[in-house]
C-alpha cells in the first residue's frame, strides 16, 4: 500500500533534487493555473464547446511529437540543458497567451498557437525530467523521490485549479497567465542550477529506428497493448473537462470558481485514491480489474450528466479520479512484467502519448457532443460510450479476462510512476 507519509529524506540528502522538487511545485500550480484559465476564456469568447474541445486536439500532434522525440532526446543530451530549453519554451508559450489577454480584443487563434506549442514542449520535458532523477539521488533514495515528485503532482492538481477558480474571478486572466509565466521562470533558475546530467556512456543516437523496436515490442504483447487501448477507451469517452466550463454555467450556474473545482475534483480523488492502492498488486487477475476500474470510471462520469446538483457531481468526478489512479498501477503492473529492461524507457515514452493525448482527444469528442446536444448529453453519453467500450475491448481482447499473471507485488517506485501518470492524464500540467 501506497505509504501514508512520504518520506522526505531525498529532499535532505540531495540538494540538487530539492532544486528540482521546489521549482516543480510552482510550475506545477502554474501550469493548472493556464489549464483552467484557457477553458475558461476560450467559451467565454465563443460560448462553444467545441471551439474548447478543439483546444486539445490542436494539441494532440505537437504533443506526441515532442514526447516520442524527447524520449530519444533525454538519452542523448545533457538532460539539463533539456530541462532550461523547456522552461524557457513553456514561459514563451504562456507569455503569449498573457499578451493576447491583455489586448483590448483578444483574439480566438492564440490560444490554439500557445497551447499546441506548450503541449509540445512540455512532451520534451517529462522524458527528460523522469530520466534525471536517478541521476540526482543514489539508488536507495529513488521511490521516495519518485514518491516526492507524485506527491507536488496530486496536489498541484487539487490546488491548482481551485486556485484558478479563485483568481480569474478575482485578478483576470492575464495576471493568471503572467502568474504561471513567472513560475515557469522559478523553475528555470532550479534547473539551471543542476550539474550536469549526461547520460550513461555519453549518450546514445536519437532517432526513428529506437522508436520503432518500442512499437514492434508493443505489437506483440496483446495484454499490453490491450491496456493502452482500454485506457485510451476511458479518455475520449469520459473524460468531460472540455465542457466543465459550460456545465458550471448553465447546469450548476455559476462561474471560475465552479469551473476551477470540477477541475479540482478528479485529482482530489485521485490523491485519496492513490494512499489506497495497496490492494492493486494483490490482484490476481489483474486484467479484470482494470475493466472494473474503467467501467467505475464510465459510470461515475456518466451519472454526473444525470444528476444536477454541484456536490454530487464534484463527489462523483472525485470518484471517477480514484478508479483512475487505481487502474493506473494496475497498468504499471502489467508494462512491469511485459516490457524487458532495455525497453522501459521507449515503452514508457509511448505510454505517456497515450495517457497525455487520450484526454485531448476526450476534448473533440465530448466539444462536440456537447454542441450538437448540450453538455449534459456530452457527459452522459460519453460515460455510456465509455462502458459500452469495455464490453467490446473484452471481446476484442480476450487477455484483458484471462490475464493472471497479478498477485506480486508491485515495485514501489513503479506504483508512484504509475500514480504519476494517472495525475498527468487528470490534469494535464506538469507531469511528475
Amino acid at each position: 500500500m501506497a505509504r501514508l507519509v512520504v518520506d522526505v529524506a531525498p529532499l535532505r540528502r540531495h540538494r540538487h533534487f530539492r532544486r528540482l522538487w521546489a521549482g516543480q511545485i510552482v510550475s506545477g500550480i502554474g501550469s493548472q493555473l493556464t489549464l483552467v484559465a484557457v477553458a475558461f476564456q476560450a467559451y467565454q469568447m465563443t460560448r462553444s464547446t467545441l471551439v474548447v474541445g478543439l483546444l486539445g486536439l490542436a494539441q494532440l500532434g505537437p504533443l506526441l511529437a515532442g514526447s516520442l522525440w524527447g524520449g530519444t532526446l533525454a538519452d542523448a543530451w545533457d538532460r539539463r540543458r533539456v530541462l532550461v530549453l523547456t522552461q524557457v519554451a513553456m514561459a514563451a508559450a504562456v507569455a503569449g497567451l498573457a499578451v493576447n489577454a491583455a489586448l483590448p480584443h483578444p483574439a480566438v487563434w492564440p490560444l490554439f498557437v500557445c497551447t499546441a506549442a506548450s503541449a509540445g514542449f512540455q512532451g520534451v520535458d517529462w522524458p527528460a525530467r523522469r530520466a534525471a532523477l536517478p541521476l540526482l539521488v543514489g539508488p536507495a533514495d529513488v521511490t521516495d523521490a519518485i514518491a516526492l515528485q507524485t506527491s507536488v503532482m496530486t496536489l498541484a492538481l487539487v490546488a491548482g485549479p481551485a486556485l484558478a477558480g479563485v483568481l480569474i474571478g478575482a485578478v483576470g486572466l492575464t495576471a493568471v497567465y503572467a502568474t504561471d509565466v513567472a513560475t515557469f521562470g522559478i523553475a528555470l533558475v532550479a534547473a539551471a542550477l543542476l550539474p550536469a546530467l549526461v547520460p550513461s556512456g555519453g549518450g546514445s543516437p536519437s532517432g526513428l529506428r529506437s522508436m520503432v523496436e518500442g512499437f514492434r515490442h508493443l505489437r506483440g504483447e496483446r495484454l499490453l497493448s490491450a491496456t493502452y487501448v482500454i485506457d485510451l477507451n476511458a479518455m475520449v469517452f469520459g473524460m468531460p473537462r472540455a465542457v466543465f466550463p459550460a456545465l458550471a454555467v448553465g447546469l450548476y450556474g455559476g462561474g471560475p470558481r465552479v469551473v476551477g473545482l470540477l477541475y479540482a475534483a478528479p485529482g482530489a480523488g485521485a490523491l485519496a485514491g492513490s494512499l489506497v492502492t495497496g490492494w492493486c498488486s494483490r490482484a490476481r487477475h489483474q486484467g479484470r480489474a482494470i475493466a472494473a476500474c474503467v467501467v467505475v470510471w464510465g459510470v461515475a462520469i456518466g451519472l454526473v450528466g444525470l444528476i444536477p446538483v454541484l456536490a454530487v457531481g464534484l463527489a462523483l468526478l472525485a470518484l471517477a479520479g480514484a478508479a483512475d489512479v487505481a487502474s493506473a498501477v494496475l497498468r504499471q503492473a502489467v508494462q512491469e512484467r511485459s516490457v524487458p529492461d532495455h525497453l522501459q524507457g521507449r515503452l514508457s515514452g509511448t505510454f505517456f502519448a497515450v495517457v497525455a493525448g487520450g484526454p485531448r482527444l476526450g476534448d473533440v469528442e465530448s466539444g462536440l457532443a456537447a454542441a450538437v446536444a448540450g453538455p449534459e448529453f456530452a457527459v452522459w453519453s460519453g460515460g455510456l460510450a465509455c462502458v459500452v467500450g469495455v464490453g467490446v475491448l473484452l471481446r476484442r481482447f480476450p487477455e484483458l479476462w484471462h490475464d493472471a499473471g497479478g498477485g506480486r507485488p508491485l515495485p514501489a517506485a513503479a506504483e508512484q510512476r504509475a500514480i504519476a501518470e494517472a495525475a498527468t492524464e487528470l490534469g494535464e500540467g506538469e507531469p511528475a
